[in-house]
């Protein structure tokens, strides 16, 4: 019988023994919180386990295995999910409902032979997710998206809005450096595109990096953002921080604030934006834009902050520069051909990337953006993918390569 069996079959014994252990120990039982023995946990768990009349419920032959669930569940606050949490090989973990979890393991997406005893547990640990960084779940506000000390990004839903149970979706990042020459060795881009984005970068042109969910934007802005000079101040502003900037050490980072239960407290991107114009920033940083704090992105890079990047959501260079627009008007009620004139002179490089059947994460375009003509934009391709799927030069180059030969002068 396999654990997602023995789970189903025998969750309420399990969840019960479970809560009196817990009423009965004090909080810092939790072994990741704690120097308690795991022998000593363990030895609590059969003894709670043979004393408690459930036991008698259970087959002899199951009677280990049922020990082993309580004892996941009390050695760690994060119960079942703690081995998952420490496994260097998992990069996400998604749960969806009690009964399926799911994991990213080595690009692989695998199912893990493990459930939760109800969707109350499940709940649970989300709400811990929660209190950790001090972020409320509730039944009026029944979805949480936080980023946890470790860096892992969390966002959890309630069963009152998921239908299928509650749902639990843990996005860990490497803590390894990645540079764009890792990023080149990992087959995500070629040697002579990296070389132009190193340029670019140091030569100050603002770059937007594009892709589907999933597709690597965090880790490619990451790779990027180490090729800005030291000295440089730096703004960088997140919904929920993930970015982590080596090298540079006059940075500023900002994360934004949901309210409280009574409404207040907010603090949006849109709020941290316009205040990050008063730091005297060399360059802004906007880990990605989902809504109408654009408007702020595009006057930031408009007004003289070369340099500056973001991400965003897009199934093409094309498709972002729709979506651009679209989130733009949720704010401005402007012309479009405003609009349109505005983001083509606030944004000098697109980078799209895509994540394929396999996982593989990789760079599918770029283009330098030059202008609007009044009817569409000019976008000048540098890189495109070719019939193999191979990133390779369009045989392009910069037009507007005016701080490219101030640089290299």
């Amino acid at each position: 019988m396999d654990n997602r069996e023995i789970v189903n079959k025998y969750g309420p014994i399990i969840e019960n023994i479970v809560n009196i252990i817990r009423r009965d120990l004090t909080d810092n039982i939790y072994l990741d919180n704690s120097d308690i023995d795991p022998e000593r946990v363990l030895k609590i768990c059969e003894d709670n386990f043979f004393e408690s009349d459930d036991s008698k419920f259970v087959e002899l032959n199951d009677v280990g295995a049922v020990i082993d669930n309580i004892f996941r569940r009390i050695r760690s606050k994060y119960g079942i999910l703690s081995e998952l949490l420490d496994d260097s090989c998992i990069n996400e973990i998604m749960v969806n409902g009690p009964n399926d979890i799911f994991v990213e393991r080595c690009r692989k997406l695998e199912h893990v032979d493990d459930a939760f005893t109800s969707e109350e547990e499940l709940e649970e640990t989300i709400r811990m997710f929660a209190a950790d960084v001090h972020r409320e779940i509730n039944e009026a506000n029944p979805i949480v998206d936080a980023r946890l000390p470790s860096g892992y990004r969390v966002n959890g839903v309630l069963k009152a809005v998921a239908l299928n149970g509650p749902i639990l979706t843990i996005r860990k990042f490497s803590d390894d450096d990645i540079d764009l020459d890792c990023l080149v060795s990992y087959g995500s881009l070629s040697s002579s595109c990296a070389e132009l984005l190193r340029l670019c970068v140091k030569a100050g042109y603002n770059i937007f990096i594009s892709g589907g969910t999933s597709s690597g934007k965090t880790t490619f802005l990451n790779a990027l953002a180490r090729e800005i000079e030291p000295t440089e101040r730096v703004i960088i502003i997140e919904d929920s921080a993930e970015l982590r900037i080596n090298g540079v050490f006059n940075k500023v980072q900002m994360e934004c604030r949901s309210a409280n239960s009574i409404g207040k407290g907010e603090v949006s991107m849109e709020q941290l934006i316009k205040t990050s114009l008063r730091m005297r920033p060399d360059r802004i940083i906007v880990g990605e834009v989902r809504g109408r704090e654009v408007v702020d992105m595009i006057q930031a890079m408009n007004t003289g902050h070369d340099g500056s990047m973001s991400t965003g959501h897009g199934n093409s260079i094309k498709g972002m520069l729709n979506r651009l627009e679209s989130m733009y008007l949720m704010d401005a009620q402007l012309p479009m051909h405003s609009i349109k004139n505005q983001i083509a002179n606030a944004i000098d490089i697109f980078v799209h990337l895509n994540r394929d059947s396999q996982s593989r994460r990789s760079v599918v375009e770029v283009a330098e953006l030059l202008e609007y003509n009044g009817d569409e934009y000019v976008l000048n391709y540098l890189f495109c993918q070719d019939d193999k799927g191979r990133l390779v030069p369009t045989g392009n180059s910069i037009i507007n390569d005016f701080r490219l030969k101030r640089r290299l002068e």
